[in-house]
């Protein structure tokens, strides 16, 4: 695919409000009427499938022992370890039930432990978690499982990387955001470049197949120059991937953000030249845009799956492994069965009170329709591969996609006339242009964002 080229009126026109798209139909489309019981047969109706796919399992630990400001994630604050032990015996308790739905000849390629802060958990209790992942699902071996888990710098050592490792993690992301000291001030996440550097070589050391940096553009006190130096230092170290988040202001929802002072974050200008010069420096150094804030190397296996055509968008941003079904774990969590989506009890009293009773705890999820698996696919395939063969999605469907998409179609002309897509007799073409604004152009064919106020609840494009 090619690489991207930044327009800054064209991004300052079509910035506006949307989703992310790591469903679709996004969470504000999920519903109670999905609950546990119909959750199970959902579960059954995967498993007689005629070919059943692998599984990937997502495990949320919601910890973190300190408040960062900008963050949005869903968590919970506490310097109380004993609270890790009594939702790690509920986790164990959910992970049993789940396991008893799939059979055990469903292999699981992908785990991912995301947070929160995974690392909250001393070295006991993760053995106990991945203890019981493996007596309820049949773990792969194999060397091309990817086992990933996400770590906060200021909680890891190299004792605890190597406890890791003979986990089974193969793969390693770290929040970082940005080393200057005066943004991490700002953002109450102090943490030293010597520590996070620490950490990263210990994962090398110890044989993790990749490690990932998180990076968020539109902090408060951040500069072009900061921002430029941050990723200097890192660059350094070779990160497989780096993402590359916008900072999204939306006090009115996190209550968290109402501690970072308005004044102090960069205006539209600046955020924009700071994302630009990043973008430019990252593409300078042999990084390749995968999508969506995602930067890897040549030879990661991001860049290889896009090639392949079977690389994914799911809760945890691009992924490989596409065709495997997703079971949530822990509070929160949201996972994807077939054509559907489930999501557990967002607080601990109601994730605890369904398993108190032996159920599971989902909460809320959505069953999609015709309509939605054929638009699904469709902003899939943007936003993974930046391109649409209509004729193929006709045939697959069973449609005339001039037909079905004809309205579709008429809005997106306006941005063929920005240079953001290229249409022609059979496709659709995402220009370089067009890369960085992925989701405004995806958002066309959502048929959920054309109802009044839709937008109001998500950050911007870019």
């Amino acid at each position: 695919m090619a690489q991207i080229e930044l327009d800054r009126d064209l991004i300052r026109r079509y910035d506006k409000l949307g989703p992310r798209y790591t469903s679709y139909p996004t969470a504000m489309e999920f519903t109670e009427d999905l609950d546990d019981i119909r959750y199970a047969r959902l579960a059954q109706m995967s498993n007689d499938d005629p070919i059943p796919k692998s599984l990937s399992l997502y495990v949320h630990i919601p910890f973190c022992r300190a408040l960062c400001y900008y963050c949005a994630c869903t968590k919970i604050i506490t310097r109380h370890p004993e609270k890790a032990e009594v939702y790690v015996d509920y986790l164990c308790r959910e992970i049993e039930l789940q396991g008893g739905l799939f059979d055990r000849d469903r292999r699981v390629s992908q785990l991912h432990w995301g947070g929160g802060t995974p690392t909250f958990l001393n070295a006991e209790q993760m053995n106990r978690v991945m203890g019981a992942l493996e007596k309820s699902f049949s773990l792969s071996q194999d060397e091309s499982r990817e086992f990933s888990i996400e770590v906060d710098p200021r909680t890891v050592n190299e004792e605890i990387v190597e406890h890791l490792a003979g986990l089974g993690f193969n793969r390693i992301s770290m929040g970082i955001q940005d080393l200057d000291a005066d943004v991490q001030r700002a953002i109450n996440r102090v943490q030293s470049a010597a520590d996070t550097f620490a950490v990263f070589d210990a994962a090398r050391a110890c044989g993790f197949r990749s490690v990932a940096v998180d990076l968020i553009y539109g902090l408060p006190r951040q500069t072009v120059a900061g921002m430029a130096l941050t990723l200097y230092r890192l660059m350094q170290r070779r990160p497989d991937r780096i993402a590359l988040y916008s900072y999204a202001h939306l006090p009115h929802m996190f209550k968290a953000q109402r501690l970072i002072k308005d004044a102090e974050l960069p205006g539209a200008d600046t955020k924009m030249a700071i994302f630009e010069r990043a973008v430019d420096l990252l593409t300078e150094a042999g990084y390749v845009y995968i999508g969506m804030d995602h930067f890897a190397l040549p030879e990661d296996e991001l860049v290889t799956a896009q090639e392949r055509g079977d690389l994914q968008r799911n809760f945890q941003g691009y992924s490989t492994h596409a065709d495997t079904d997703l079971i949530g774990l822990g509070v929160s969590s949201i996972g994807k069965i077939g054509d559907s989506y489930a999501q557990n009890q967002k607080y601990l009293n109601g994730y605890y009170a369904a398993l108190d009773n032996d159920r599971l705890p989902i909460w809320r999820g959505v069953e999609l329709s015709p309509d939605d698996r054929l638009r699904r696919e469709i902003i899939h395939q943007l936003m993974c591969y930046g391109k649409l063969e209509m004729k193929a999605l006709s045939d697959r469907y069973g449609i005339n996609f001039q037909d079905y998409f004809s309205d579709d179609l008429e809005r997106l002309q306006g941005l063929a006339a920005d240079h953001l897509v290229e249409t022609g007799p059979g496709s659709i073409e995402v220009t370089p242009k067009g890369r960085l604004l992925l989701r405004a152009i995806a958002m066309n064919f959502d048929a959920y964002r054309r109802q009044p106020g839709a937008a109001k609840s998500f950050s911007r494009v870019v």
